[in-house]
């Protein structure tokens, strides 16, 4: 068989020979699904009303082309595997010591060590062995900043690298203490003169994601603080280029992949604008943490998934460290388990799956790249809001908390309805979950000085559902709601299921009727369950013929408060639940009818 010779012209164009789409099919395709569910406008709306918000008020189209590329030049790490950064935060010194050659053994590059757990004067100990000039460390010791950089300083060799972890913004936005960059300045100073491979300062952006703070809040609260330090630095006589080489930024990498790859490139974008106006090198040195504020203490395995999108996204994104936090984080100390899955996620992306072969992998994607644009500029506009009120450190007393605090009502509201639903906990939870339980210890989210006392809140999206499973499963008994099933099995299981799911979310159990539609029958099954609480469960047409009678047989067998799994208005029903309806206040008033002292 001979195959004929391809001419390099006949695949210039893959899609030659299709016709081409245009936006406005697409709008005409999309109106008519839409109108399927009852929405009611025209093609040239369809695009609005598919689109989204963030937090920051960045719009997410449905979709992009060509047209949406910015113009703004796009700095991008090189390609390369990043550093596998792993934190130990054991206050053991011996079994930490033992976690960083594990690690460091097999697959980590670099060792971030929290010495709020660790005490400082046990660094010989806990880096005994390690080959500081291979192995670079990054500190992060609070306000013990300055004992731990001098023990660390008595140890490095030449060719030592890593961060010593001054940060007094960051330790202010997480305790409320006085910002002092003293301290700071002088270890900057050291680390430029006499360790050319060490850096002094991070800066932590990690107190804001975890006090609910939005991706942009996030990324203009770091520039600020880098300005701030900036300044500082080159006051006390270093210059710019050396300046600019003593900070390292932190920022938290979210299962919002999408998200999460636009802020790591925004932020590059936004300190390259920072270093054309002062004047130095614009590369910024970026270590991404896979977020605390995501993850959860019940069903806690699903944090692989979270972490491993995050870390995914990171990658992608350009990070030049990354931390995937253990799938146990949440409940103290992490186990070699957990650290060896931890590790082993960066290990298959990066040699694997190739995620680092690629500079800038999110490059030229319409949506990606106006993503970043946008959410840079309003990271910059925010930022310049910080500057107008005195700087970061000053903004830290009211700007900056009543910001958070507001984005953080914006996402409680939105995680109370499910709208940013939380697998595990408030969707699909699982009341016969066997506890994980860990030794004692500090979370990621507690680094820098522990617990504010006065500064930024640390906050978990998962927290208030999870405080109300903790409550039911105290109980004697598993509080328990009955589900009045009417008609067959068909008509009831899908909002069934719903109903069940959304009690489960509390820690409340569910029995069902069984199938029938005998207002007698379901009252006797509902005498037998012992509850005061009912839910109708049934399609629209049956709930019509039947729900009145029903919530009647209920009312009249002891039934205290009877839902309809469903929206409408019928007789005897007391009030709905739906998709998007107010989960937590669902349950907050299934615990005061069942007694449950809140």
């Amino acid at each position: 068989m001979t195959v004929p010779p391809v001419e390099l012209d006949d695949l210039a164009d893959p899609a030659a020979g299709f016709p081409q789409a245009t936006r406005e099919q697409w709008r005409t395709l999309a109106a008519e699904v839409l109108r399927r569910s009852g929405w009611d406008g025209s093609p040239g709306e369809a695009e609005a009303a598919l689109t989204t918000t963030t937090y920051d008020g960045v719009a997410v189209a449905p979709l992009y082309d060509a047209a949406d590329l910015p113009a703004a030049p796009r700095p991008a790490r090189a390609p390369g595997p990043w550093d596998v950064r792993q934190r130990h935060a054991d206050p053991d010194p011996a079994v930490t010591r033992e976690a960083i050659h594990a690690d460091l053994e097999n697959g980590v590059t670099s060792l971030w060590l929290d010495l709020n757990a660790i005490d400082p004067a046990a660094l010989p100990a806990v880096l005994d062995g390690v080959l500081l000039d291979l192995a670079p460390v990054v500190l992060d010791a609070g306000p013990r900043t300055a004992e731990a950089a001098e023990a660390f300083l008595r140890l490095a060799v030449e060719g030592a690298a890593g961060n010593l972890g001054a940060d007094p913004i960051g330790l202010a936005a997480r305790t409320g203490a006085a910002v002092d960059t003293g301290a700071a300045v002088a270890l900057a100073r050291r680390c430029a003169v006499d360790h050319p491979g060490l850096r002094a300062i991070t800066v932590d952006a990690l107190p804001y994601h975890d006090a609910g703070g939005a991706d942009a809040e996030e990324l203009g609260c770091s520039v600020a603080t880098g300005v701030a330090y900036l300044r500082a630095l080159t006051g006390a006589g270093l210059t710019a280029e050396q300046a600019f080489g003593q900070l390292e930024f932190r920022y938290a990498a979210t299962a919002d992949q999408f998200l999460t790859i636009a802020k790591l490139r925004a932020a590059r974008r936004l300190w390259a604008r920072v270093a054309e106006v002062v004047g130095g090198p614009g590369a910024q040195l970026q270590h991404a943490v896979t977020s605390s504020a995501m993850m959860t203490v019940r069903d806690p395995w699903v944090n692989m998934l979270r972490t491993t999108v995050a870390c995914f996204a990171a990658g992608v994104g350009g990070a030049d460290a990354v931390t995937v936090q253990p799938f146990d984080a949440c409940l103290g100390l992490p186990d070699a388990f957990a650290r060896r899955i931890a590790r082993n996620t960066q290990a298959l992306l990066v040699e694997e799956a190739n995620v680092a072969r690629v500079a800038d992998p999110a490059g030229g994607s319409w949506y990606v790249e106006r993503l970043s644009d946008d959410l840079a500029g309003r990271a910059w506009e925010w930022f310049r809001e910080i500057e107008r009120a005195g700087g970061m450190a000053a903004a830290l007393e009211r700007l900056v908390p009543e910001r958070l605090a507001a984005t953080r009502a914006g996402r409680a509201d939105n995680l109370a309805h499910r709208r940013d639903p939380i697998t595990g906990v408030s969707e699909f939870p699982d009341l016969k979950e066997r506890p994980v339980s860990r030794r004692p210890g500090p979370g990621l989210a507690a680094t820098s000085g522990g617990a504010p006392g006065g500064g930024l809140p640390v906050t978990r999206y998962a927290e208030e559902f999870e405080a109300l499973r903790d409550l039911a499963d105290a109980q004697p008994s598993r509080p328990t709601v009955f589900l009045a099933t009417i008609g067959p099995v068909a008509a009831h299981t899908a909002r069934a299921a719903f109903a069940a799911n959304l009690f489960a979310a509390g820690g409340v159990a569910t029995v069902t009727s069984g199938p029938g539609t005998d207002p007698a029958a379901i009252a006797a099954a509902f005498r037998d369950c012992g509850t005061p609480v009912a839910c109708l469960c049934s399609s629209d047409r049956l709930y019509g013929e039947h729900a009145a009678a029903v919530a009647a047989a209920l009312r009249e067998a002891g039934a205290r408060t009877i839902w309809l799994a469903g929206k409408g208005e019928y007789e005897g029903v007391d009030a709905t639940l739906y998709a998007g309806c107010d989960a937590l206040g669902v349950l907050r008033a299934t615990f005061d009818d069942l007694g449950v002292d809140r």
